[in-house]
């Protein structure tokens, strides 16, 4: 199994160049939050078994608004470092290597607590945060709201 090129991201671990990528669109498990958020990772020169990380959070893009986080690339130099300890060899060709992620892991992967986005109409909402967190967000109005600058109509 190999990984598609296209849409991957080059990063150093330990002077071994890798590729990293999230797929472009979610499953239909991972749209609804039943599947957690995968990264996965391949040797860039030589590639060969692939590894598939589970993050213990959903996709950025889920339909139901289930938190995320941004996958970062300490996060993956994290979890690849998390991989070979375990026994992934990525020069090996064969089946993919799957390393499930748990939440109380992530600070030590991150090298600082985890910072949970809640996905939201107009963007993401930091955990805890509110309405003026919202990048892209000035004004909310009620539909019930009449708009003033229209003339009234006359009777």
């Amino acid at each position: 199994m190999t990984m598609p090129r296209k849409g991957s991201r080059l990063i150093g671990v330990d002077g071994t160049a890798f590729r990293w990528r999230i797929r472009h669109k979610p499953t239909y498990h991972q749209g609804n939050g039943w599947s957690p958020l995968t990264v996965t990772v391949e040797r860039a020169a030589e590639p060969g078994c692939v590894l598939v990380v589970s993050l213990p959070c959903a996709r950025p893009d889920n339909w139901l608004g289930e938190r995320t986080i941004a996958v970062r690339p300490a996060l993956v130099a994290g979890c690849v470092r998390r991989a070979i300890e375990q026994g992934w060899n990525p020069g090996r060709p064969g089946s993919a290597f799957t390393l499930t992620i748990a939440e109380d892991e992530l600070a030590a992967l991150l090298g600082e607590p985890p910072q949970y986005l809640i996905p939201f109409l107009w963007g993401m909402i930091p955990e805890g945060g509110g309405i003026e967190d919202l990048p892209r967000c000035t004004e909310i109005r009620s539909r019930d709201e009449q708009h003033t600058s229209r003339a009234p109509s006359d009777p």
